[in-house]
């Protein structure tokens, strides 16, 4: 029973990280039609401009904001206005080109950087644990279980009740109609980016005490980004069940099969997901041609 509840708090908040970053990756794709392949290291890459703030003297919530405003700035505007504005005229193959380009360029600058060893990051909360009964649940896994649970209910609730909300997912969901009804579609395409930066730094600072801060981290996140959205349908809430599932799957994998099977295991999701339901666990089947 304890290791039970153990695993069932893991797979909590290694899924609520999957999801912040996988409703990132969707949302860029409902605005912009915009496939980031490099979601894994916008998600690495955060963590290391918190370090790097340490290492000059600040302390670590001042580091932390550092960082996601670093993020907001370079991975959320400066993406949009240099990557995705310059290139996405030219057709969509070139822009998911160009965004693995960019996350090959973030992975080999961060590792000359800061170096190919893992560096140690600090948890939220610190290192202790919370006894329930003889189970030993880490308090960086409860912390980062409410953290991003708040997190997605706040956006949720801002995209559904606040008028900007609502004209961001106008612009998700029809960008020609909602520039008919008179939305500034460029000016919610560029919110949606900055709100892709900031769930994909709060998930790099919750999820780098667990993986350590590497520059290889991006791959995985990446393709479990990827697997969540897909499996979730590109849709905001099958990201969130997409990110949850696979979260859960991952940690049972990780206690259970061996390391060569866990690694396999989001591509195993990804062609079954392809196979037998393609739109995905929330998604619409399009209708067939008359």
């Amino acid at each position: 029973m304890p290791e039970v509840l153990q695993l069932l708090v893991a797979g909590l908040a290694t899924g609520a990280v999957y999801a912040l970053a996988a409703i990132g990756f969707t949302l860029l794709w409902q605005t912009s039609q915009t496939i980031n392949f490099a979601q894994g290291e916008f998600v690495m890459l955060p963590a290391f401009i918190v370090l790097l703030a340490m290492n000059i003297g600040l302390p670590f919530p001042a580091a932390i904001l550092i960082g996601v405003a670093a993020s907001l700035l370079v991975l959320g505007f400066l993406f949009k206005q240099t990557v995705v504005d310059r290139i996405s005229r030219h057709g969509a193959l070139p822009l998911a080109i160009a965004t693995i380009a960019l996350g090959l360029v973030i992975k080999e600058g961060v590792k000359d950087v800061a170096g190919p060893a893992a560096l140690p990051f600090p948890p939220l909360g610190g290192t202790s644990s919370l006894a329930i009964g003889a189970a030993l649940l880490p308090v960086h896994s409860l912390i980062a279980i409410v953290v991003a649970v708040a997190a997605i209910a706040g956006l949720q609730a801002f995209l559904d009740r606040t008028p900007l909300g609502r004209s961001i997912q106008a612009t998700a969901q029809n960008p020609a109609v909602a520039r008919v009804l008179g939305i500034p579609v460029d000016r919610m395409t560029r919110y949606a980016f900055l709100i892709n930066a900031a769930l994909t730094a709060l998930a790099s600072i919750l999820v780098t005490p667990v993986y350590l801060a590497s520059f290889s981290n991006g791959e995985w996140l990446g393709l479990c980004t990827f697997v969540a959205a897909l499996a979730g349908g590109l849709n905001l809430r099958g990201a969130i069940v997409g990110g949850l599932a696979l979260g859960f799957i991952d940690n049972l994998a990780a206690a259970f099969l061996s390391a060569t099977w866990r690694g396999a295991l989001p591509l195993v999701i990804l062609i079954a997901v392809a196979l037998f339901r393609p739109q995905g666990l929330l998604g619409r089947s399009e209708e067939p041609a008359a």
